[in-house]
């Protein structure tokens, strides 16, 4: 019997409708060749993993990783490419917009050439194109492209694809220091290799999406960012401290614009005022970091959100009398200025609130 050649991973969610028609174009591509295909999918409201599942059944080359509590396209991509025992991988979008009939030609280039370890599809070599994309995403693909190749430093024409196939070795080894952030696994992949990967473009037109909905949003823009920067300095300041930290500036200015209207607009006691602005900047503080610093793990629904909420404010508590204590001791004994005095309670309670969040309102830890 021959032996596995290939495993590719289709990181996926709430692409049911997508799932049967792209192992059937997998099978055509794929003809001749041994292959299995890993559907790793972040718990899908519609079903997708079941979808999947039910094609495993009459179709052994079919798997599922369904992920409960985890979210985040570059670690199911990681996930996906450590559970096979294929010795090439590749990654491909459940939603039908990479050419895979290109995989064969990929696979051949591998296997023929023990010293190239990448082969990706590229939409920016002669060839290849972006199909039907507009003139506004164009630029903003070209911004980012321009982005990633000043911290790739390579001339990679396409670094922010995201149909390419590997070796699985040199992903397996690289697993434990890759930062699994954002959307753009290859990036990761290329950058934290300490020798650089050799590689190939293979030209292909980006398919318009047929089913499902485009995951593309700000937030997903603001990830890739925050990859670029975790790249960069995450070795000096971690990102996800760099990020609550980041937050936790924005908030100060929240707290400080509702303080001085309180204070000084309404004339407010000082210490009603440095309770409010509190308040309402340990909410903005808690909306922002779930849906940024804890992405992959954020509260969803209303009852989700209002628990988080209820729980970072209980968990954050400590830093939220220290700060107000401090605060008022600052100003009312020590006789300091009002926002000298409310910047320090801040910052006494800044490192408790992220210590004590992390590990008990996403339990990240």
């Amino acid at each position: 019997m021959s032996l596995l050649e290939l495993a590719i991973v289709i990181p996926t969610f709430n692409e049911s409708a997508n799932v049967p028609t792209l192992v059937a174009k997998l099978e055509a591509a794929l003809a001749g060749r041994r292959w299995e295909a890993i559907f790793v999918d972040d718990d899908s409201p519609d079903g997708t993993a079941d979808i999947a599942r039910e094609i495993a059944r009459s179709d052994p080359r079919v798997r599922v990783i369904q992920r409960i509590g985890r979210r985040g396209l570059s670690s199911a991509c990681i996930e996906g490419m450590c559970a096979t025992a294929a010795p090439v991988v590749a990654v491909i979008d459940g939603d039908l917009q990479h050419d895979e009939t290109i995989l064969p030609a990929m696979l051949d280039a591998l296997q023929a050439d023990a010293t190239l370890d990448v082969a990706i599809g590229s939409r920016f070599v002669p060839g290849g194109g972006t199909g039907e994309w507009d003139s506004d995403r164009v630029a903003k693909s070209a911004f980012a492209t321009k982005l990633a190749r000043g911290v790739l430093k390579a001339e990679l024409k396409d670094p922010m694809s995201g149909f390419f196939m590997i070796r699985s070795a040199i992903v397996r080894d690289l697993t434990h220091d890759m930062s699994a952030i954002g959307f753009k696994i290859l990036l990761d992949i290329m950058t934290t290799s300490k020798r650089p990967l050799k590689f190939r473009e293979f030209p292909y037109t980006f398919r318009v999406r047929t089913e499902g909905e485009s995951k593309l949003d700000h937030v997903v823009a603001m990830e890739f960012l925050i990859a670029l920067y975790d790249r960069m300095f995450g070795h000096v300041v971690p990102v996800r401290f760099a990020m609550f930290s980041a937050i936790g500036l924005l908030g100060l200015g929240i707290h400080m614009a509702v303080l001085s209207t309180l204070f000084l607009g309404l004339e407010t006691s000082f210490r009603l005022g440095v309770i409010v602005a509190t308040g309402v900047a340990m909410t903005f503080n808690f909306l922002l970091n779930n849906a940024l610093t804890y992405r992959e793990l954020r509260l969803k629904g209303a009852k989700g959100l209002f628990g988080g909420w209820v729980s970072f404010c209980l968990v954050c508590s400590v830093g939220a009398i220290a700060n107000v204590g401090v605060a008022e001791f600052l100003h009312d004994v020590q006789r300091h200025e009002w926002a000298i005095s409310a910047a320090i309670g801040v910052a006494v309670g800044a490192v408790w609130n992220y210590a004590v969040s992390s590990r008990f309102v996403w339990g990240r830890y």
